[in-house]
């Protein structure tokens, strides 16, 4: 499976005091927009086929693509008005060519082994198969619990947590799965989607231990600035 969605059409509100032009994904780290780190880590896990959720500034994302990364492949969702996630993912799903896609956003980088989360969902016979993480003393995530087969138990609320594991945003979903539920033309992926699905459908968690980085406000985004400075 080597194709992948790269949700990029948020408005980045919390981000604006220190990218006050630019959609989130285009936020500039050492010089280089985040989506290109995303998308180089896609490509060193295999991701050979890209499928890019736009609305919002869309037009300064494809101007970067087409520069940048003239020999992409590369299809574009360009959402006339706000879906949510997961009125965005559904249009990009659309799109897709292969049975199983992966799904992650523009402006968070979880370095997760795409094969072993891959081998999962796949054993697993999953819907969805989510990448989480390990986390300790937290309050801007919510906590995915699991039971003993890695099947999803409990999606529990935003609220200060000393430990717990929370939703990367990278996951596989079954494309045809999917496009048959019923859903409205905008709805959340995470609200509309998993959380009240989950016990219906079959999702499964795999956790990594591996570098996290969410940039939708200014002290990670920050931070990103820091740690990528080894990354060319």
């Amino acid at each position: 499976m080597k194709e992948a969605i790269i949700l990029a059409g948020g408005l980045g509100t919390r981000l604006r005091s220190a990218v006050p032009d630019l959609p989130k994904c285009m936020a500039p780290v050492n010089g280089k927009p985040f989506i290109g780190y995303v998308i180089d880590y896609l490509q060193k896990q295999g991701v050979t086929k890209f499928i890019l959720s736009l609305g919002y500034m869309s037009d300064a994302i494809i101007d970067y693509i087409n520069k940048d990364y003239p020999s992409l492949n590369v299809q574009f969702a360009i959402e006339k008005e706000p879906l949510g996630t997961g009125g965005a993912i559904y249009l990009s799903c659309t799109k897709a060519t292969e049975q199983n896609v992966f799904v992650t956003n523009g402006d968070t980088l979880f370095d997760v082994n795409l094969s072993d989360l891959l081998q999962k969902h796949i054993t697993t016979t999953s819907d969805c198969t989510l990448s989480l993480k390990p986390m300790k003393d937290f309050d801007r995530y919510g906590v995915v619990e699991l039971n003993e087969d890695d099947s999803i138990a409990s999606f529990k609320e935003k609220q200060h947590y000393k430990e717990g594991l929370i939703n990367g945003g990278l996951y596989v979903l079954n494309v045809a799965n999917f496009l048959a539920e019923s859903f409205t033309e905008k709805f959340s992926f995470e609200k509309d989607y998993m959380e009240a699905y989950f016990r219906q459908r079959k999702m499964s968690g795999l956790v990594q231990d591996a570098y996290f980085i969410d940039i939708g406000i200014p002290q990670d985004y920050l931070q990103a600035q820091k740690d990528f400075l080894s990354i060319k």
